[in-house]
């Protein structure tokens, strides 16, 4: 792709999601995420591979038909009430259908279809684009219309993601896949507990956003793509690869990671709203996820290739892991003792 090209769609994602987080109308959200939208279509299809081309046009329907349900919302709720301002969202049927239009543009179970399959025909930097930065929009979106949200709604999609994120995982062998279906899993924790704690959902997208950049960008320095990929991709970069297994492990939530941090926050949280049954079911069902991530973390350090590899051992990558994989990586697994401090910020 054109350097000027790419220069110009990064610079448009940034404008969109810069629009849609500071804005308090819903026209101007509207144009943001639009603005997104159109930025990142290119970004996707940039291969001209079929499979690129095909998540392109799925990305382009489900995105549009998404827009399309959050400007009838929000012109139902000006119609109602006289107010295009975003955190007056009082009417019930314009609170329905902007919980549909984030789900939709989250891939939220039941609205999930999209996102594996746009993942899997994406390239690997384009996929932590969608899994992070274009998530942070509509996320934004529902913080400020959390108190008029239907908690009943938003608690069951949120098991129904962490069930299905967890189950769909198990049998793939394609990364992407996997990770977004681990998307689907962490979206339902954030969204179980954003009527209660808002501050503590931002919190938990950002420390997902940190772990799953450090993924992303050491899969892509390795050029990973299936687990087979990844079971030799050791001989290349030993010390990138135990580094991964690690964020991998953080990821799943295991202490002392920093991706225990969250998971075990919002269990705190909603133990304290009285909602123990959700709390242990969600927690039941985070090991499900546990299971494909210890697989990912086994392929990429402790198992062997069932053939030995023609390749020479190199103790050096061909290109040296950049700095910023180093410091996500290092992010992603070491923040827990600092959890006192991160409370005290959120």
């Amino acid at each position: 792709m054109n350097p000027y090209a790419k220069l110009t769609f990064s610079l448009s994602l940034m404008l969109g999601t810069t629009i849609t987080i500071s804005s308090n109308h819903w026209m101007a959200a509207w144009t943001g995420l639009e603005i997104n939208t159109l930025a990142i279509i290119p970004l996707i299809s940039k291969s001209h591979h079929p499979r690129a081309i095909e998540a392109a046009i799925k990305y382009f329907l489900v995105q549009a038909a998404a827009s399309t349900l959050l400007l009838f919302s929000s012109m139902i709720n000006a119609w109602h009430t006289g107010q295009w301002d975003i955190t007056q969202l009082n009417h019930p049927t314009s609170s329905l259908l902007l919980t549909t239009a984030i789900a939709m543009k989250l891939g939220l179970v039941p609205f999930h279809f999209w996102f594996p399959e746009v993942l899997q025909g994406s390239p690997l930097t384009t996929a932590m684009l969608l899994s992070t930065v274009m998530k942070f929009p509509p996320i934004t979106i529902l913080l400020l219309t959390s108190h008029s949200l239907n908690p009943t709604l938003l608690a069951t999609m949120a098991i129904a993601s962490a069930a299905l994120g967890g189950w769909m995982g198990l049998n793939q062998t394609q990364i992407r896949k996997i990770l977004a279906f681990s998307s689907i899993s962490h979206l339902g924790w954030m969204s179980i507990v954003l009527i209660y704690n808002p501050k503590l959902t931002l919190a938990t997208f950002y420390i997902y956003c940190t772990m799953t950049g450090a993924i992303f960008l050491t899969l892509n320095t390795t050029k990973s793509f299936k687990l087979s990929t990844m079971m030799t991709s050791w001989t290349k970069t030993p010390v990138l690869n135990t580094t991964l297994m690690m964020t991998l492990l953080s990821l799943a939530g295991l202490p002392p990671l920093t991706g225990f941090l969250p998971k075990w926050l919002i269990i705190q949280e909603l133990s304290k709203q009285e909602m123990t049954a959700p709390a242990t079911i969600i927690a039941i069902l985070s090991l499900l996820s546990l299971f494909f991530y210890l697989r990912l973390a086994y392929y990429s350090t402790i198992t062997l290739p069932p053939n030995p590899t023609n390749l020479m051992k190199q103790w050096h990558a061909n290109k040296p892991a950049s700095t910023l994989i180093a410091a996500l990586s290092s992010m992603s697994t070491l923040l827990l003792p600092l959890s006192p401090m991160i409370l005290a910020l959120i």
